[in-house]
């Protein structure tokens, strides 16, 4: 049986700020995000973690997506990829705290070699990683790729891509024990993302969120969700707390938006805005 992600589970990790803190306390997230044909990707994804609460964020996307981010997310920092696509890894990559790839990354040949070459980096810096769309579809092309990514990473895959990543099922149980499979393999928490996204653990414990609703099946919502759990996971929280929290958050600001403009009215990128009024309320029912 899963666990509900409610408030009351949530309550129990749920991490407060220091009065005499510095952005340094609270991490630094990378992006790796975007190509020239799916800019709004690195946007969405960079911006979400900007509301996050971690300290810092880096975007290394390609120079159109740049030029763009430029105005859309000025608090975070740039790292330009010369190229249209991804094809070099970002300079210094010691410093970040979680590194967030995938979201409009594209497919392209130079594209999967330079996320293999990022995948080995992070492994030997044990940084932990949240992978996303197009590096999910880049690790189904390329199943060894599995064996490196860092233990205690996310992966968010949709169904589509957890077909891609496992073998088919035929009911909801073997989808789940699939899930549950992956994470016990990789040791990585797996959030299988849809209606009540399930939050699987290498233990084989499984959460399942009861926020969100269908008008946020529209493109973009994903992305915002890998920015927020790299985010979370840059401030400090471990792999299955940062999954829970992000789900739950993204969902709630679905739901609020869902009341305010209609499950039709509301666009992935309102969802940013919103995670503001979804932290508020989490935070309001901890103890004065």
């Amino acid at each position: 049986m899963a666990i509900v992600i409610d408030e009351r589970y949530l309550l129990g990790f749920l991490r407060g700020r220091e009065l005499t803190s510095s952005k340094r306390d609270y991490g630094h997230a990378l992006l790796v995000c975007g190509c020239s044909r799916m800019p709004g990707a690195a946007i969405l994804a960079a911006d979400a973690a900007l509301h996050s609460g971690c300290g810092l964020v880096s975007l290394h996307t390609c120079e159109i997506a740049a030029v763009a981010a430029m105005s859309a997310c000025p608090s975070a920092m740039l790292s330009i990829d010369g190229d249209e696509c991804f094809s070099t890894l970002p300079q210094r990559m010691e410093r970040y705290s979680c590194i967030g790839v995938g979201p409009g990354l594209g497919t392209e040949c130079k594209t999967q070699s330079a996320l293999r070459e990022l995948l080995l980096r992070a492994e030997s810096l044990r940084t932990p990683m949240v992978l996303d769309a197009d590096a999910l579809n880049i690790i189904s092309r390329n199943p060894e790729l599995l064996l490196h990514i860092p233990p205690g990473s996310v992966m968010t895959p949709h169904e589509g891509e957890l077909h891609r990543l496992v073998t088919t099922w035929e009911s909801q149980e073997e989808k789940i024990s699939a899930a549950s499979k992956l994470s016990a393999d990789t040791l990585c928490t797996v959030v299988s993302k849809g209606y009540h996204t399930l939050v699987h653990l290498p233990d084989g414990t499984i959460l399942e969120n009861t926020t969100g609703n269908p008008g946020m099946a529209k493109g973009g919502s994903g992305d915002v969700l890998t920015g927020l759990i790299t985010g979370l996971m840059a401030r400090g929280y471990p792999s299955f707390e940062a999954a829970a929290l992000g789900v739950w958050l993204h969902g709630y600001a679905g739901d609020l938006l869902s009341e305010r403009l209609s499950q039709e009215g509301y666009s992935s990128r309102d969802l940013i805005p919103a995670l503001g009024e979804a932290f508020r309320h989490l935070y309001s029912l901890l103890p004065q």
